[in-house]
């Protein structure tokens, strides 16, 4: 098991990310905004459902991975890192429209979680964290890796269910607001870039010490 200080700088690097909006986010306030509070809370438990297949595919595979080549390890984590920061770059040059509110359908409940399954096993903002972010966390003098990515996996998903249910209830308490200011989006954006921005450096020199040792 990870030191607890290992534990406790994860917790809060997950939270650092997870309160940046990635596909999932949007997902999760986009069906808040169009059918309220329990059609977006509903979305979340999809989401999160979703990040299960992250952490067992991290379980399996990444242990082997970081076992095997330093040179893969290296070359995932600066693939993840360049990914974040063009993330960052990306939303810090975004244009937020001035147009009104999308026609949005509504949907069951049953297809609210599977849509949000879907786009959080193919959200690239949650595989590049457990690809290339998460492993930094586990230390193979702790005893064997999977078990601790499991359990750096579950921290994971506890927060981001906190995180995105948070999301999924501002948004439909302010749906209107939400739908009408272009300038609140944008702000929400460029501070979205500089999280990405931050994160992508944290990934890149992450574990240099432990490496060297």
């Amino acid at each position: 098991m990870p030191e607890i200080t290992t534990l406790v700088l994860f917790a809060a690097a997950t939270l650092a990310l997870l309160i940046v909006p990635g596909p999932a986010v949007v997902y999760i306030v986009t069906r808040s905004v169009a059918q309220g509070r329990s059609a977006g809370l509903v979305s979340v438990l999809g989401v999160h459902a979703g990040s299960v297949v992250h952490v067992v595919a991290a379980a399996l595979g990444i242990s082997a991975v970081l076992a095997a080549s330093a040179t893969a390890f290296t070359i995932v984590k600066y693939v993840g890192a360049a990914y974040l920061v063009w993330l960052g770059v990306r939303k810090l040059m975004s244009r937020t429209p001035d147009d009104g509110d999308p026609e949005i359908e509504r949907a069951s409940r049953a297809r609210l979680f599977a849509e949000g399954f879907v786009v959080n096993v193919l959200n690239p903002k949650t595989a590049i964290f457990f690809l290339a972010f998460l492993p930094q966390f586990a230390d193979p003098a702790r005893g064997p890796i999977a078990p601790q990515i499991v359990l750096l996996g579950v921290i994971w998903i506890v927060l981001g269910m906190a995180s995105d249910g948070t999301y999924a209830l501002l948004a439909s308490a302010l749906a209107g607001r939400l739908r009408r200011s272009a300038r609140a989006r944008r702000r929400l954006d460029v501070g979205s870039g500089v999280v990405y921005l931050g994160l992508g450096a944290v990934a890149a020199l992450a574990g240099e010490g432990a490496r060297k040792l």
